[in-house]
């Protein structure tokens, strides 16, 4: 169980597979990185010693050295779609220059081999065999078609969707204990009702969460965000689990060095609904990620799920597990073209200048939609009942409450978290709903260590989309409108985001954002984000947005075809025209030549055949 890559509220996840939405890139990281390397740490690290390149060899103390730094950023590499490290080595420019000894011609073959991409197996993350945690869980393995759990290794009927673990099995397998920790270390409750501990779990983030590929970003998540996140209606505090230090002194807490949460979200998968748990936030104290805690968090986080009558679980992460239903990618929106630059972050492309970036992401100054307003505590059924409607269209959702939509949307907890937005009409009626999230990014190689304000694209919904096709309106017809009607809403959000001093707005490849990314100058990151469920089989989702993108798509290629023929016709006619032409001309010219004969000779001159003599 790992999660998704916004600041995690139940929301977040069940809308970026189909209607589960935005995530925080750095949990995702985070669970997966640790989930997936942390289990076979020292192993791995002894593979890449022995496949080292001879340019490498006499570095061997300096590897080692660096090497905590190199797992350190491991989960935001992963999330980021980084090369293998020993790619990497291969093609450096040290190892491009030193001669390779005969001896070592065919370690270099093997660890050349090593860098290609399988055309048989998963194209990102380890072979199926290697994941050894992940192929004792209740989750669909590589090998199995459409991903539906099977008993053949992939052979024979697939089953139907639902529990791949009866409830009564996961029931009768709970134990009453946790398992038990190395010595050292004990298990814990953080609560977050106390500021010294939530203060602890902000630090515990802050140092040892998901970092960017060469360690220059982090992800800094607020005290603020953290208890909005976690503490959703319905909130388990046996849910939010850590592990401590031993303490040396009686009266004190040992230090807090792990963590993992979990918080109550209703899914909709397909027709099926799912009482399930969101799991969040795996952090480990990057010293202690040999020591094979997350595979330990994640059985105590579903032992305690389980001892609830919770069976199920959605998680994400941007590195490839067995096995996502659905996998989105981020896309950026540059709205301080300049600190981006200065930070870091954006690069200046090939031919461009500096004032041509700026003039490239310029956004006026007011909002043009009429009627566009913050939202109120009033407006929340609206919202709800908007929010559910426009869902519906999706084939993995979440369902919320009335008294959730408050405080993920509008609650005094979601104050300097969330900006939520509706449109109300002059009768009153809210039509349109939008809402976006904050979370800042430390820039670690900066001496002031300054910090990236980003927007995340949370949920939105707008009744354009519940038109219903006619004789006069297309379905086509009614998805251009849709698609019209969400540029010019997260149009005028780029605006207000941009008021509000953010840097960048983020989105995924999910809901109806490919309606939009391309048209609002969007760009497309490395990041990937897998959707995860535990303990579900489902068939393959399609990555959302994709279903109307694909409409959209399609609709583009007939017209273009309409377009080609309609040329070739043209083209058709104008040689037919031509010709016709040439022709006329021709007769014409003979008829000239006849004339002026005539007159010349008094008669025609007539063709005859030569007789032979």
């Amino acid at each position: 169980m790992a999660d998704e890559s916004k600041p995690k509220a139940p929301s977040d996840n069940a809308q970026a597979a189909s209607s589960v939405q935005n995530g925080t890139p750095a949990e995702t990281n985070a669970v997966d990185a640790e989930v997936s390397g942390d289990e076979e740490g020292e192993e791995e690290d002894q593979a890449a010693a022995d496949t080292g390149t001879t340019a490498s060899a006499p570095k061997k103390k300096k590897k080692k050295a660096g090497g905590k730094k190199k797992k350190a950023a491991a989960a935001a590499a992963a999330a980021a779609g980084s090369t293998d490290s020993t790619a990497d080595n291969v093609h450096s420019p040290e190892s491009m220059r030193k001669p390779v000894p005969a001896q070592d011609i065919q370690g270099l073959l093997q660890q050349l081999a090593l860098s290609q991409p399988n055309a048989n197996g998963p194209k990102e993350g380890k072979a199926p065999e290697e994941y050894k945690f992940w192929n004792t869980q209740p989750v669909p393995k590589f090998k199995e078609p459409n991903l539906l759990q099977n008993t053949s290794e992939g052979e024979g009927e697939a089953q139907k969707e639902g529990p791949i673990l009866p409830n009564a099995v996961c029931k009768a397998s709970v134990k009453p204990e946790p398992e038990k920790l190395v010595d050292g270390f004990e298990w814990c409750l953080v609560d977050l009702d106390d500021k010294a501990e939530l203060q602890e779990l902000y630090d515990l983030l802050y140092n040892h969460y998901v970092e960017d590929t060469d360690g220059s970003f982090r992800f800094n998540y607020s005290v603020e965000l953290l208890a909005w996140a976690l503490k959703p209606p319905g909130w388990k505090r046996e849910w939010h689990i850590g592990v401590r230090t031993k303490p040396t002194a009686e009266g004190k807490k040992g230090k807090l060095v792990a963590f993992i949460a979990g918080v109550p979200v209703s899914l909709r998968v397909r027709q099926a609904k799912v009482e399930s748990v969101e799991i969040n936030f795996l952090t480990i104290h990057r010293k202690l990620r040999s020591k094979r805690l997350a595979p330990v968090l994640i059985k105590e986080v579903t032992r305690r799920c389980y001892q609830n009558d919770i069976y199920q679980a959605l998680y994400t992460g941007g590195v490839l597990l067995p096995t996502p239903v659905s996998t989105c990618r981020y896309f950026h929106r540059s709205l301080d073209w300049e600190h981006l630059y200065k930070m870091g972050f954006s690069h200046m492309p090939a031919g461009s200048s500096e004032m041509r970036q700026k003039l490239k992401y310029k956004l006026e100054h007011t909002t043009s939609t009429k009627g566009l307003r913050l939202m109120k505590k009033e407006d929340v059924p609206a919202v709800r009942e908007l929010l559910t409607k426009y869902l519906e269209r999706f084939q993995l959702r979440q369902e919320f409450t009335e008294e959730e939509i408050e405080h993920l949307m509008c609650s005094e907890q979601s104050k300097g978290v969330v900006w939520s937005y509706v449109v109300e009409q002059d009768g009153g009626k809210i039509t349109d709903f939008i809402s976006y999230y904050l979370l800042e990014s430390t820039v670690l190689k900066n001496a002031r260590h300054e910090t990236i304000r980003a927007a995340y694209l949370y949920y939105y919904a707008s009744d354009t989309a519940f038109q219903t096709p006619s004789n006069k309106k297309s379905a086509s017809a009614i998805q251009t409108a849709l698609s019209v009607r969400l540029q010019e809403l997260v149009h005028d959000v780029l605006i207000l985001a941009k008021k509000d001093n953010f840097h960048v707005f983020n989105a995924l490849t999910l809901l109806d954002n490919p309606l939009f990314l391309k048209e609002q100058k969007f760009e497309p990151g490395d990041g990937k984000l897998h959707f995860y469920l535990f303990n579900w089989r489902t068939a393959l989702l399609p990555e959302e947005g994709t279903k109307n993108n694909n409409n959209n798509n399609n609709n583009k290629k007939k017209k273009k075809k309409k377009k080609k023929k309609k040329k070739k016709k043209k083209k058709k006619k104008k040689k037919k025209k031509k010709k016709k032409k040439k022709k006329k001309k021709k007769k014409k010219k003979k008829k000239k030549k006849k004339r002026k004969r005539k007159k010349k000779t008094g008669f025609a001159p007539k063709r005859e055949k030569l007789a032979c003599v």
